[in-house]
């Protein structure tokens, strides 16, 4: 078992142990509130079966069983009704408040409210019967101020606890992303670092063949080219640390990539070039962007297999410049408009699936910006939009 197994199977023996957890809280509290809820009930017949005792005709001690009566109940709330279920009523034809016990004068008051909270109790408790000597009487019984207040208790916990689950998931998923991010970041410093040296080598050799009798043209090409990996080796040294930004015209940095990139493509991809004439200066990093638009363009290139038409425009508003790469390939599901961009996602049977998701950090990290799959038709092509800030800076 590997690390990364051991930290996944850590993470679920947790969340499998919260969860056990939770049910036996949830468990024992429901059988402390039945015990409680059993022992009301109990207080509530011995009450009934005080209140029997003091209407018999064999009670001698009144005094008693008054007391007995007083001390059994404190906190639940009663009324005792008659073998219709209706008020017992006093000579004026309102509720007797004798009928009742430990409610609110403010419920007492109002008979309508009298109504609503009889009808409260019979929905919380069956009915104890009390069977005097001429007459059936139920005493109807509610919830103690307690018990309302525990019923929520359960509610209260599993809240509690799936928030902890939350918190542990969490951390589980920052932890295992900063480790990746480390595991990107130390190998695209790696491969900075590997090509830094053959990189070293060429300059020395170019500088040779120009003492040699070699066409110029293909000492301009290889200088090129050497610039090229020199701009390759930077962009992964910057993986991993924050980039300089700095106000440069926007414009221009699309043109430059744009022409590096048609001049080493396929002579089957049409390229095609919308830009404003004005400038638009944009807080950038120059190096990270232009690899983001050769990153959009060879995606372009691969979905519509080296032959296509492929556009790149540039637009603005008062406050954002949009960027625009559309092609004539394959398309993309609206379902995978947002899984293209993570890592290790490809569609080919090639490749890393890193592209699009280096864009995405370069754009939306770096930049504050956003990259998104504007529009994709299935088989007509798709358009990808890059959205940044303008500077205030005039370039």
């Amino acid at each position: 078992m590997n690390f990364s197994d051991e930290r996944n199977f850590s993470s679920y023996f947790i969340i499998v142990a919260v969860l056990l957890i939770t049910g036996l809280v949830l468990w024992n509290t429901s059988l402390f509130m039945q015990r409680l809820k059993d022992d009301e009930r109990t207080k509530v017949q011995i009450w009934a079966q005080s209140q029997k005792a003091l209407n018999s005709e064999q009670s001698d001690d009144y005094l008693e069983l008054s007391i007995i009566i007083g001390a059994t109940n404190k906190s639940i709330p009663i009324i005792i009704t008659n073998s219709r279920g209706n008020f017992v009523r006093d000579s004026l034809g309102k509720p007797d408040p004798s009928y009742f016990q430990n409610l609110s004068e403010n419920i007492i008051d109002s008979e309508s409210r009298l109504q609503s909270f009889l009808k409260k109790l019979k929905s919380e408790n069956d009915p104890i019967e009390l069977d005097l000597r001429d007459t059936v009487q139920y005493i109807y019984y509610g919830n103690s101020d307690i018990l309302n207040k525990l019923k929520y208790y359960p509610m209260t916990i599993a809240i509690i606890i799936f928030l902890l689950i939350g918190v542990i998931y969490f951390f589980f998923t920052t932890s295992k992303t900063s480790e990746q991010n480390k595991l990107w970041a130390g190998m695209a410093k790696e491969t900075a670092h590997q090509i830094g040296t053959p990189l070293s080598s060429l300059v020395g050799w170019n500088e040779i063949l120009k003492t040699e009798n070699v066409n110029p043209e293909y000492i301009v090409e290889i200088e090129k080219d050497i610039e090229r990996l020199k701009v390759i080796t930077e962009r992964f040294s910057k993986i991993g640390s924050v980039p300089n930004l700095e106000d440069v015209d926007i414009v221009e940095e699309t043109r430059n990539a744009y022409t590096y990139l048609q001049s080493r493509s396929s002579k089957l991809i049409n390229f095609s070039l919308n830009l404003p004439e004005n400038s638009i200066a944009v807080s950038l990093n120059s190096q990270l962007y232009s690899w983001t638009i050769e990153n959009l363009v060879k995606n372009a290139i691969d979905a519509m297999r080296g032959k296509g038409d492929l556009k790149i425009d540039v637009s603005d508003d008062p406050k954002r410049v949009f960027i625009h790469v559309t092609d004539t390939g394959k398309g993309i599901s609206r379902s995978k408009f947002t899984k293209i961009f993570e890592p290790g996602y490809t569609s080919k049977s090639r490749g890393w699936g890193l592209g699009l998701s280096l864009s995405k950090r370069i754009i939306e990290e770096y930049h504050l910006g956003r990259i998104k799959v504007l529009k994709s038709d299935i088989g007509k092509g798709t358009t990808f939009q890059i959205t940044l800030r303008k500077s205030e800076v005039i370039v």
